[in-house]
């Protein structure tokens, strides 16, 4: 196997990614860094109009934790791409959409770039320094890319449902 500048400018990409998105994960689940933990996810994600906010917490950290993994180790990259994107996709509309793109405002400009490097991955493939390509089940190219949008903003929109329903409820309708 012959690796590439390509090969480790993908993985200089994916690890870090994929890593903080683990941290974010552990944060919900298990409190770590900093975080809320279950309880403390849960009241937030009630606050963000979600039913049950701590099951809502544990799904969205677990989601986190799983795709983050994934990403880094290269492991059934569009899947953890797909993974990656509802979660994302899901963080903007509902708690950072309307404060605007600036992170200091508490904006979407993080989980957008975390989206799209999810949805470029899912195109360009994890390289040869990923689990997929030593297992030999690296799949790539635009139709992977577009099964991973496709997946990802179809998760997105499930769950972004449920928080509507949950605040309709709220609201007595």
């Amino acid at each position: 196997m012959k690796v590439t500048a390509e090969d480790i400018g993908v993985l200089l990409l994916r690890v870090p990614a994929g890593m903080l998105l683990m941290g974010h994960g552990a944060q919900k689940l298990f409190g770590w860094f900093g975080g809320g933990g279950p309880e403390g996810t849960g009241e937030m994600m009630t606050a963000l109009g979600y039913p049950n906010g701590r099951l809502m917490g544990m799904a969205a950290g677990l989601g986190e934790l799983g795709s983050g993994a994934g990403i880094a180790l290269g492991a059934a990259t569009p899947l953890s791409s797909a993974g990656l994107i509802a979660t994302m996709t899901n963080a903007i509309v509902s708690a950072h959409l309307p404060k605007g793109l600036w992170t200091q405002h508490g904006g979407f400009e993080y989980p957008l770039v975390l989206g799209a490097g999810a949805a470029a991955l899912a195109v360009h493939g994890p390289g040869k320094l990923s689990v997929d390509a030593i297992l030999g089940l690296e799949r790539k190219g635009l139709g992977w890319g577009l099964v991973a949008v496709t997946l990802g903003l179809g998760a997105a929109a499930a769950v972004l449902s449920l928080r509507r329903q949950g605040q309709d409820k709220a609201r007595g309708g």
